[in-house]
């Protein structure tokens, strides 16, 4: 086991963000993870588990055991004429996953594609885009007990999915590591186009014959005119979460605010959050080595040299702006650390 001491995670963060680890390991079985654990609690030391590293903002040095998930591997389990079972390995690249589903002519994550992180990652925070959420073809997962170092599974149920929520994120929040996580996709394409502009782009494309490859490039063309390339901008894409308010705020809202648009949902009507934050004038905001994406508002940014903590005071002067103008609280989508 490769232990490295006092590591920048500069590379190891989509925000590009200069903080060090007091330590550090690629763990890329279930039995180094255990391994770690056990020297992690001999030092007396936090566990900090990093996939991606795209949905995180570094505040501060970590003083800590900072494990970086690195199981790889895609298993079929079980298939019918319909559908296909597979099992992934935590640490691989969520794009490229989905990537090996089109190219195997899997369906069900198409509408995913470039989603930043890793396949651990995506039940946790219930990644979704354009209409489909993991719960949608999520079977199963397994996980390492952080006290025990049993070794679980957890199915749907269990899971207590949630609009980018999961069980992992509340009640059992580091308590477990994710290792593997099982998908069940269809052999027989489903297509979903009714969300956002995919079937504008589609059309700007000239897709005379519809398929899960094309769908899956209308949603990158669509993500890569929005969204800053983290190899270029530091960004961990969408910073806060879509709020959902009560029928009769938003009616209160709708009276003052004749154009804003809302999405009825189980809970209410869901208002997009950039809308919110462009309202208020933050879209386009640059401060210093940091701001707010020109194109997409949702989008906090670090241009080169930014810190955590200025990230986080823009983040929540902008939910300060949100709640006085609208009476609506923003959530970050982002863990800070």
């Amino acid at each position: 086991m490769n232990i490295q001491e006092n590591i920048s995670l500069k590379p190891y963060n989509t925000f590009g963000i200069d903080k060090k680890a007091r330590y550090f390991i690629n763990a890329s079985s279930e039995n180094e993870i255990k391994k770690a654990l056990i020297k992690a609690k001999e030092l007396g030391l936090p566990v900090i588990i990093l996939g991606g590293g795209s949905n995180i903002l570094l505040t501060r040095d970590l003083d800590s055991f900072v494990l970086k998930i690195d199981i790889k591997g895609i298993k079929i389990l079980e298939q019918s004429k319909e559908n296909i079972i597979v099992e992934v390995g935590a640490g691989e690249n969520w794009h490229e996953f989905v990537l090996h589903c089109l190219h195997n002519n899997w369906s069900g994550v198409e509408n995913l594609s470039l989603i930043p992180g890793t396949v651990g990652a995506s039940p946790m925070q219930n990644i979704g885009a354009y209409g489909i959420e993991i719960k949608d073809v999520f079977q199963g997962l397994k996980a390492i007990n952080r006290e025990t170092l049993e070794e679980e599974e957890f199915d749907w149920k269990a899971c207590r999915f949630g609009y980018r929520e999961s069980i992992f994120k509340n009640d059992l929040k580091n308590k477990y590591i994710i290792t593997r996580v099982i998908f069940k996709l269809n052999k027989i394409p489903v297509f979903h186009t009714e969300y956002g502009a995919i079937k504008e782009t589609l059309a700007e494309m000239k897709v005379k014959e519809l398929s899960i490859s094309a769908i899956s490039n209308a949603v990158i063309k669509i993500r890569q005119s929005k969204l800053p390339d983290p190899k270029i901008i530091g960004n961990a894409g969408s910073f806060f979460k879509n709020p959902t308010v009560s029928d009769s705020l938003f009616e209160n809202l709708r009276s003052t605010y004749p154009n804003i648009p809302g999405y009825p949902n189980e809970g209410g009507v869901k208002i997009p959050a950039a809308w919110l934050i462009e309202q208020t004038g933050w879209k386009g905001k640059k401060l210093g080595n940091i701001g707010v994406h020109k194109q997409h508002p949702l989008v906090l940014v670090n241009y080169g040299g930014g810190d955590g903590k200025d990230i986080q005071q823009l983040s929540e002067e902008i939910q300060q702006s949100v709640l006085q103008k609208f009476n609506v609280q923003l959530q970050p989508e982002v863990n800070f650390l």
